[in-house]
C-alpha cells in the first residue's frame, strides 16, 4: 500500500478532533445543533490552519445519515455512513470542490452554477466548496452574486481564502465569515506528540519544539516538517538532526549573544558571529531566534510572576529568566527593535554576517555609560588645552590655581569671574567653559567632585602663563525644582566661537572636504575653547569620539589653514552647527506656514469651502 503522508492521514474527521480553532468549532456546532444554518460560509486564514478540513466536516454534518441510515443534521458526524465515507474519500457526488486558483474564469463558475438547479442525488444538501476564492476574476464574482445571495434551500456555499482583502464586499456581505487563526507553538507541539505516539516514532521533546516553532502557526507545515524529519533521522527525531535539517541556530549562541550585549562585551559578540559564519548558520535565523527570546524576556520583565509558571520541560525557560534579570527592560526593548528591523538590512549588505555584526554592535553604540556610585571618584576632566611647558605661552594670561568654589544661583562668590549667560536650553548645573580674563582666578577641580583637592593625585600644578578653559558649575538654590529637562528648546545664544565654528564647518561641508563620521562629528560638536595650536570640542555621544574621525577632521581643517590639534570631551552641547541648521530649518518652516495661513486666497477657501491645511504638507522652498 502506498504511504500516506501525515498531513492527510491525520486530517481531523470530526469537529472534536480539530485543534486550535475552538472559536470556529463552537459556532458551527451550536448552529448545527439548533438548525440555524446559513446558506454561505467564508473561512479565512493562512495556509494549513484547517479551512478545507472544516469545509469537509461541515459537509458531512449536513449529509450524515447515521450508522442506521436514519440520522439527520448533526454536529458529530458518524463517519461510518455512506455519505461520510464518500466525502472523506473525495467521491461524494453532491460535494463539489472547485480550485479557484486554476479555475478562475467566468466559464468555470457558470459551469458550477448550472448544477445548482438540480436537487441532491445522494445527500441532503449540495455543497459547493470554492477554495482560494479571492483568485476569481471580477466577472466570475459577478456571475455568482445572485445565486450566492438566494440559493435553493438544498444548496450551501463554502468559500475559503488566504487573502480576504481581495474578496469583493458584495461577496463578503452575503457570507457568514469565520477567521481561522494561526496556531500557537504549544498547540502544535501537543498535536505532534499525539501523532508521533500513534505512529510509534521516537522523538525528543526539544526536536518537536523546533518543528512547532518552524511551522509558524500552520499544522500542515508542522506535519510536513515532521515527515521530512522522520526521513532525515531514519525513523527518529533528534534535536541535532532537526536543527541541522531546519538550519536553525542553536539557542546557546543566541543566549551567549544576548548576555554579551547585556554586559557590553563587544569582543564576545564579534567572536560569536564569526563562529556562526564558520558553522554556516543563517544570520536571518539568528535574528529571528533572538527576537523570540527577547520577546519572552520582555514578558518576564513586565510580569515577573510568569517565571514561576514557566514550562519545566522547556530547557530555555530558566536561561531566558536569568537573562531577563540581567538586562534592563529598556535595553531589551531597544535590542528587540534593532533585531526586528535588522532582518531587512541583511539583504542590503554585501555580507549578511557583517550586517548581523553591525546590527548587534548598534546596541553597544547606544548603550548608556554606567552610572557612578556616590562613593566613586569620577575621572578628572582635563580642561588644559596644551600640555605644561616651561615659560609663558604666547597670547596667554597668567592664572594661578586655587581650591574650587561653588556658586549659588544668584549669589556670585568673590574672586570668581562672572559666568557667561547660559543658553535657556542648557540644563541646570551645566558647565560653562571659560577662559580666565586678566586679574581673575578660576578654580581648577576634578569633574564631579565639589570641594576636592586642587589637583588630582600625582598631577603637577598648572604652570604660570597657561591658558585654561575652566568649567564653573552653577548650583541652584536648595529646594529649587529642576525643570530644565522639561523645557522646550530655546533659540541658540550667539557667541564668537559658535559663529566661527559654524562658518568653518559649513565651509568644509560645502566643499565636501569631510564626509561620513567626520562630518557628523563636526556638525554635532560645540567649539568650547580655542588655543593657538589646539581646539577643544564637546560632543554628547561617546560614539562620535573616534580617533579616525578626529584625524580626518583635523586634516580637513589643516587644508583650509587651521593646522590645529583637536581635543574631544563628552558633555552637554548647547550650540552646534547641526542645532543651528535645525533652528534655521524650523524658522523657514514657520515662515512658510505663516505665509500660507495669511494668504488671502487660502483664507477665503478655508472660510467659504471649509478647506483645511493638511499638517506636515507644507514645505519651504
Amino acid at each position: 500500500m502506498a504511504y500516506l503522508v501525515l498531513a492527510r492521514k491525520h486530517r481531523p474527521r470530526t469537529f472534536s478532533e480539530m485543534v486550535g480553532q475552538e472559536h470556529v468549532v463552537q459556532a458551527l456546532e451550536n448552529a448545527l445543533t439548533s438548525q440555524r444554518l446559513h446558506h454561505a460560509y467564508l473561512f479565512t486564514g493562512t495556509r494549513g490552519v484547517g479551512k478545507t478540513t472544516v469545509s469537509r466536516i461541515l459537509a458531512k454534518s449536513l449529509n450524515c445519515q447515521g450508522p442506521d441510515g436514519q440520522g439527520g443534521i448533526t454536529a458529530a458526524p458518524c463517519g461510518t455512513c455512506q455519505a461520510c465515507q464518500d466525502i472523506d474519500a473525495g467521491r461524494f457526488v453532491d460535494y463539489t470542490e472547485l480550485d479557484a486558483a486554476s479555475n478562475r474564469g467566468v466559464d468555470e463558475v457558470q459551469a458550477l452554477l448550472e448544477q445548482a438547479v438540480y436537487k441532491p442525488v445522494q445527500g441532503r444538501f449540495k455543497v459547493f466548496m470554492i477554495d482560494e476564492v479571492h483568485m476569481l476574476t471580477g466577472h466570475a464574482f459577478n456571475a455568482m452574486l445572485k445565486t450566492l445571495e438566494e440559493p435553493p434551500e438544498y444548496l450551501k456555499f463554502v468559500l475559503a481564502t488566504t487573502d480576504p482583502q481581495k474578496v469583493p464586499v458584495t461577496v463578503l456581505s452575503r457570507c457568514l465569515q469565520f477567521n481561522l487563526r494561526p496556531m500557537a507553538p504549544e498547540t502544535v507541539l501537543e498535536h505532534l506528540t499525539r501523532v508521533l505516539q500513534a505512529e510509534s516514532v521516537p522523538a525528543e521533546p526539544h526536536a518537536l519544539r523546533l518543528i512547532a516553532r518552524g511551522a509558524r502557526g500552520s499544522m500542515r507545515d508542522a506535519l510536513s516538517l515532521t515527515d521530512q524529519a522522520i526521513a532525515f533521522g531514519n525513523g527518529e527525531l533528534t534535536e541535532g538532526g532537526v536543527r541541522q535539517m531546519l538550519g536553525s541556530v542553536d539557542r546557546g549562541h543566541v543566549f551567549r549573544l544576548i548576555e554579551a550585549l547585556a554586559q557590553g562585551d563587544g569582543r564576545t559578540v564579534v567572536e560569536t558571529t564569526e563562529g556562526l559564519r564558520r558553522d554556516g548558520l543563517s544570520a536571518a535565523s539568528t535574528l529571528e531566534e533572538m527576537t523570540a527570546v527577547l520577546q519572552a524576556m520582555a514578558v518576564l520583565q513586565a510580569v515577573p510572576s510568569r517565571a514561576q509558571a514557566a514550562d519545566a520541560t522547556d530547557p530555555d525557560a530558566a536561561e531566558t529568566a536569568r537573562l531577563a534579570a540581567a538586562m534592563p527592560p529598556d535595553e531589551t526593548q531597544l535590542l528587540y527593535s534593532l533585531c526586528l528591523h535588522g532582518r531587512g538590512e541583511l539583504g542590503l549588505a554585501p555580507d549578511e554576517y557583517a550586517a548581523l555584526t553591525m546590527v548587534l554592535l548598534r546596541l553597544l553604540a547606544f548603550k548608556p555609560a554606567p552610572a557612578r556610585g556616590a562613593g566613586e571618584d569620577a575621572p578628572a576632566e582635563k580642561k588644559t588645552l596644551n600640555e605644561a611647558a616651561p615659560g609663558p605661552a604666547r597670547g596667554s594670561v597668567p592664572v594661578r590655581a586655587e581650591p574650587p568654589r561653588t556658586v549659588q544661583a544668584g549669589r556670585p562668590s568673590a574672586g570668581v569671574a562672572p559666568a557667561v549667560p547660559a543658553s535657556p536650553a542648557s540644563p541646570a548645573g551645566a558647565e560653562a567653559p571659560r577662559v580666565a580674563p586678566p586679574g581673575h582666578r578660576l578654580p581648577v577641580r576634578e569633574e564631579g567632585r565639589v570641594g576636592a583637592a586642587p589637583f588630582p593625585p600625582g598631577a603637577e600644578p598648572v604652570p604660570t602663563g597657561q591658558v585654561l578653559a575652566v568649567p564653573v558649575r552653577v548650583q541652584p538654590p536648595p529646594g529649587a525644582r529642576d525643570t530644565a529637562r522639561d523645557a522646550l528648546p530655546a533659540p541658540i545664544e550667539p557667541s564668537e566661537d559658535g559663529d566661527f565654528w559654524y562658518a568653518t564647518v559649513t565651509r568644509l561641508v560645502a566643499a565636501e572636504a569631510i564626509n561620513a563620521l567626520a562630518r557628523e562629528l563636526a556638525l554635532q560638536s560645540q567649539l568650547v575653547a580655542r588655543d593657538v595650536d589646539q581646539w577643544l570640542l564637546r560632543v554628547e555621544r561617546e560614539s562620535l569620539n573616534q580617533a579616525s574621525s578626529r584625524e580626518k577632521l583635523q586634516a580637513a581643517l589643516a587644508g583650509i589653514g587651521h593646522g590645529v590639534k583637536l581635543a574631544i570631551e563628552i558633555g552637554g552641547v548647547a550650540d552646534s552647527p547641526a542645532r543651528r541648521n535645525k533652528q534655521a530649518a524650523d524658522a523657514r518652516q514657520r515662515e512658510a506656514e505663516e505665509a500660507i495661513r495669511n494668504d488671502p486666497e487660502v483664507q477665503s477657501m478655508m472660510r467659504d469651502w471649509d478647506a483645511r491645511i493638511v499638517p506636515g504638507s507644507l514645505k519651504p522652498a
